[in-house]
């Protein structure tokens, strides 16, 4: 009876103990996410008419992105 107590103390422990060794979770992607939204990715897929690096290009966009697509009363039913 002693030894199985013993035995299931132990293995809770180290059940208790296996969540201590998880690996650090780190962005691989490479993607800087430190810089501001306008300055772009440096990928060559974007809306036409929008400049990377260009802040008043983006905000223009980003105006239009509300008012056409995204706002519910603009939309035709």
């Amino acid at each position: 009876m002693k030894r199985g107590l013993t035995f299931m103390a132990t293995l809770a422990a180290a059940a208790a103990l296996s969540a201590c060794g998880d690996k650090t979770q780190t962005l691989q992607s490479g993607v800087k996410v430190d810089s501001q939204a306008f300055q772009g990715t440096g990928m060559p897929y974007a809306v036409q008419g929008w400049k990377q690096g260009d802040k008043a290009s983006w905000e223009q966009q980003v105006k239009n992105r509300a008012q056409q697509t995204q706002n519910e009363y603009t939309k035709v039913n």
